[in-house]
C-alpha cells in the first residue's frame, strides 16, 4: 500500500485525480451491476428475455459507442466527455433503482452504457497526456486503482443490499454525482490538440485511423487477450458449477476476489520487473503467453476430482491475472505509440470497439464449444482451444514486433 501511495504521488495532480476517479467509478459500478439481474428478475418479476435485453442494451450502448466517445474527446477536449459520462451515469443509476417498467429500464441501461463510452477513452487519453514519458508506469498504477474498485464494489453493494436495492442505486448515483463535481472543479480544462484539428471532420478522422494499418493489426491481434480475460465470467464459473455443484457460486466469488487481489498486489511489481528485462513487444508476448498457459492445468485436470478442479481454477485465475497485469500497461502505451500522439482518444475508442466485438464473438464460440465438449465428455477441448487462442495472440503480436509494426509511426512533416 505504501508503494502504491508513493507511486501515485509521483504523477501530476491531474493524473492522480484520474486514478482516484477510476477507483470511484469501478466502486460505484460494481456495487450495483452484479446484483442488477437478480433485482430485475426477482425484485421486479421481469421475464428472462427482458432481463437479457436490459443488460444487453447496456453492453451494446457502451461497446458500440466507444468510437463516438473517443471522437468527442479528441474534438472537444478530455474534460467535457469525462464530466458528461459521470453525469449521465448518475442519471442512469438513479433510474435503475427507482423505475419498474421495461421502457424506462432500457433508457436507464442505455444511459449507463453510453456514459462508459464517453469517459473511458477520454480518461485513458488524458492519462497518457498527463503522464508523458511515464505512460507505462501511469497505466500500471491506474490499473491498481481500477482493480481495487472492482474488488471493493461488490462488497459495499452486498452490505447496502441488506437494506434495499434502491439504496445501492442511490449511493452509486451519489458517487457519480460527486465525481461530476470533482471533475468540474479539479480537472484541468484541456483544449483539443492542434494536431487533431488538422485531420478535418469526423469522417476524415475515422478514415485516418482506418488507414493506420499497424494499429488495426495490433487491435485484431489483441482480441484473443480479451477473450481469455473474459473467461473469468464465462468458462471458469461453468467449470466451478460442474465440479462443485451448489458450492460453485461461492467458489466463483472467491475466484473474482483472487483475480482482483493478484492485480492489486502484483501490478506494480510485475510492471517494474518486466520493464527492467524486456522491451514493450517482448513484455506483451510473454504476458499473452502466460494468459494462454493459464488454461493448461484445467485441460490436464482429472474431471472427477473436485479438489483438483478447484486447484486448477485457482491456478488459472492467478496466471490470467498475472498475465493481464503484465500486458495491460504496455498494451495501453502501444496504442498511444501507434497513434503517433494524434487522435489518441479516438484510437482508444476504436480499439475498445474492436475488442468488444471480438469478446462477443469469442464468447459465442466458447459457449458453443463448451456445449460440444459437454456432450462428448471432453472438457479438455475448451481449455485446449483457449490455450491455443493465447498462443495465437502471442504469435501475432510477436510477428508485429519483429516487423517493426509496434513502434511509433514517423512524424509527418508540416507543410512549409
Amino acid at each position: 500500500m505504501k508503494h502504491l501511495w508513493q507511486q501515485t504521488r509521483s504523477f501530476p495532480p491531474a493524473a492522480r485525480l484520474l486514478m482516484a476517479n477510476q477507483f470511484a467509478i469501478n466502486l460505484a459500478f460494481y456495487m450495483l451491476m452484479p446484483y442488477l439481474a437478480a433485482h430485475l428478475s426477482h425484485g421486479l418479476g421481469l421475464a428472462a428475455w427482458a432481463v437479457g435485453l436490459v443488460l444487453g442494451v447496456r453492453n451494446f450502448s457502451q461497446q458500440g459507442m466507444f468510437l463516438v466517445g473517443g471522437t468527442l474527446a479528441d474534438r472537444l477536449g478530455h474534460k467535457a466527455p469525462i464530466m458528461a459520462g459521470c453525469l449521465l451515469r448518475t442519471v442512469g443509476f438513479g433510474l435503475l433503482g427507482w423505475v419498474d417498467n421495461l421502457p424506462a429500464l432500457i433508457v436507464a441501461s442505455a444511459a449507463t452504457g453510453f456514459a462508459g463510452a464517453l469517459f473511458n477513452p477520454a480518461v485513458r487519453a488524458c492519462l497518457a497526456t498527463e503522464a508523458g514519458e511515464r505512460r507505462v508506469d501511469a497505466f500500471a498504477t491506474f490499473n491498481v486503482h481500477y482493480q481495487a474498485g472492482m474488488l471493493l464494489g461488490p462488497l459495499v453493494g452486498l452490505a447496502l443490499l441488506a437494506a434495499d436495492f434502491r439504496l445501492v442505486c442511490t449511493v452509486a448515483a451519489a458517487v457519480f454525482a460527486a465525481l461530476t463535481l470533482l471533475q468540474w472543479r479539479a480537472l484541468p480544462a484541456r483544449h483539443r490538440h492542434p494536431e487533431n484539428a488538422e485531420t478535418g471532420g469526423v469522417l476524415a478522422q475515422w478514415r485516418a485511423i482506418v488507414a493506420n494499418r499497424p494499429f488495426l493489426l495490433f487491435s485484431a491481434a489483441m482480441i484473443g487477450s480479451y477473450v481469455l480475460t473474459f473467461q473469468v465470467y464465462l468458462a471458469l464459473p461453468l467449470a466451478a458449477a460442474d465440479a462443485l455443484g451448489a458450492e460453485g457460486t461461492a467458489a466463483t466469488s472467491a475466484l473474482f476476489v483472487i483475480s482482483a487481489a493478484v492485480a492489486v498486489a502484483g501490478q506494480l511489481r510485475l510492471t517494474g520487473w518486466a520493464k527492467n528485462r524486456w522491451q514493450s513487444g517482448q513484455a506483451l508476448v510473454r504476458g499473452l503467453t502466460v494468459m494462454g498457459l493459464a488454461f493448461v492445468p484445467l485441460a490436464l485436470c482429472p474431471r472427477g476430482s473436485s479438489a483438483a478442479v478447484l486447484a486448477s481454477l485457482v491456478v488459472a485465475v492467478v496466471l490470467l491475472a498475472a498475465g493481464s497485469a503484465i500486458v495491460y500497461p504496455f498494451e495501453m502505451d502501444t496504442v498511444v505509440a501507434l497513434s503517433g500522439n494524434r487522435l489518441v482518444a479516438t484510437h482508444y475508442g476504436l480499439y475498445n470497439t474492436v475488442s468488444g466485438l471480438g469478446v462477443t464473438l469469442g464468447n459465442l464460440g466458447t459457449g458453443a464449444l463448451w456445449d460440444v465438449a459437454a456432450r462428448h465428455d471432453a472438457a479438455w477441448l475448451t481449455w485446449t482451444a483457449l490455450t491455443v487462442t493465447g498462443a495465437a495472440c502471442a504469435t501475432a503480436v510477436a510477428a508485429l514486433a519483429r516487423t517493426g509494426r509496434l513502434t511509433a509511426p514517423s512524424p509527418r512533416l508540416a507543410p512549409v
